[in-house]
């Protein structure tokens, strides 16, 4: 791959041209906006200029509702050898090809599961994808050539190829990401007309559920509206849960004791089947998830903290495996809890100690 056509400069297309900039890429930049277009290429993600004749690849990063209109465009301009889209949902868009009567041996849908709540170029970043799964849909009419540059793309990114058929991909995204998201926004809008007092009480746990729900609800109508049967599928069961749980709640109110007892099997068997499904999210690198020893450390809100506990870890020899951070609320201070393997627990927390940091048990 010497050359391509980023048709799209959002969030998504203007981290791929980072990418393939960074990997001495040729990157001609398009859009509906012209203006989003000169913001990429002021970034570094390539040249808004027309190419001069086909392209190796022309990338398409619309939404997905026009996915397969841009696609068909490019296609009929023969702006490239091989046409790639990286929009989130992938049935809907290649029946539509289907449909125009487009030849689709120079096609694949391809959808890198990596993102931020925030939107555009100016949110774009070279190294989005690294290490991140990037789902290839090829059929039997897929042009070796073009898997093949699918492929160099997804090592340009540093990502992590898998290859999927292409509604199972839908179904699949549809459980891990769209109905999560709706799921973090219902969630989240039981705060819109709380009480003050009642949300100055949020912790680590609401704002983990309620992250996501910061996206553009304008994005992600255009996701929703190109898979609506699968994630409509998957909240059916959500709210089923929900009714049984409601259920065992109230029984729980009741003074008769057997009520009690059958409210009390049926939160604990919702709350083992979360524990059972969480344990399938895949851990760091993708590997098995593994248990982990936290070691809370009590820090001022000042520049340089962080890095000071870094630095004392390091020299302990101890690998912090992942960590996170509790704000305090109203005060200048925050809890980081350090996820390290649980011989090196007592260790770190022997070394941090010595120099000078809180620990909280």
């Amino acid at each position: 791959m010497r050359t391509t056509l980023v048709i799209g400069t959002g969030l998504i297309g203007t981290s791929a041209a980072l990418a393939l900039v960074q990997r001495g890429v040729i990157v001609h930049l398009a859009d509906h906006d012209p203006e989003q277009a000169r913001t990429a290429a002021a970034l570094g993600a390539g040249t808004d200029e027309a190419p001069d004749g086909p392209v190796d690849v022309a990338i398409v990063a619309a939404p997905p509702a026009h996915v397969a209109t841009v696609l068909a465009d490019a296609m009929r301009r023969g702006v490239a050898r091989g046409y790639l889209d990286v929009a989130s949902v992938k049935g809907g868009p290649r029946r539509e090809l289907e449909a125009l009567g487009l030849d689709l041996s120079c096609y694949l849908g391809t959808h890198p599961m990596s993102g931020r709540e925030k939107s555009g170029p100016l949110a774009a970043t070279g190294d989005l994808f690294e290490g991140r799964p990037w789902v290839l849909t090829p059929t039997r009419d897929t042009d070796t050539e073009v898997l093949n540059l699918a492929l160099e793309l997804v090592s340009h990114c540093r990502a992590v190829p898998v290859v999927m058929d292409a509604d199972a991909h839908d179904r699949a995204v549809a459980l891990v990401s769209h109905m999560p998201h709706l799921v973090s926004s219902m969630v989240a809008a039981r705060l819109e007309n709380a009480e003050e007092a009642a949300v100055r009480l949020c912790g680590q746990g609401i704002r983990d559920v309620t992250r996501i729900a910061a996206s553009d609800p304008r994005m992600w109508i255009d996701i929703l509206s190109a898979n609506p049967g699968p994630v409509a599928d998957l909240l059916a069961d959500v709210s089923a849960d929900l009714d049984e749980t409601v259920r065992a709640l109230r029984a729980l109110q009741s003074s008769d004791e057997a009520k009690r007892r059958e409210g009390t099997t049926g939160i604990e068997d919702v709350l083992r089947r979360g524990n059972a499904g969480q344990v399938r999210v895949p851990g760091k690198h993708g590997s098995a998830p593994r248990v982990y020893e936290v070691v809370a450390v009590l820090i001022d809100d000042q520049p340089g903290q962080l890095a000071r506990i870094f630095a004392d870890a390091g020299r302990a020899g101890v690998n912090i495996e992942d960590v996170r951070i509790e704000h305090a609320t109203g005060q200048q201070a925050g809890l980081v809890q350090l996820m390290v393997e649980p011989k090196a627990a007592p260790v770190l927390s022997a070394a941090l100690r010595e120099r000078g940091w809180a620990i909280r048990q």
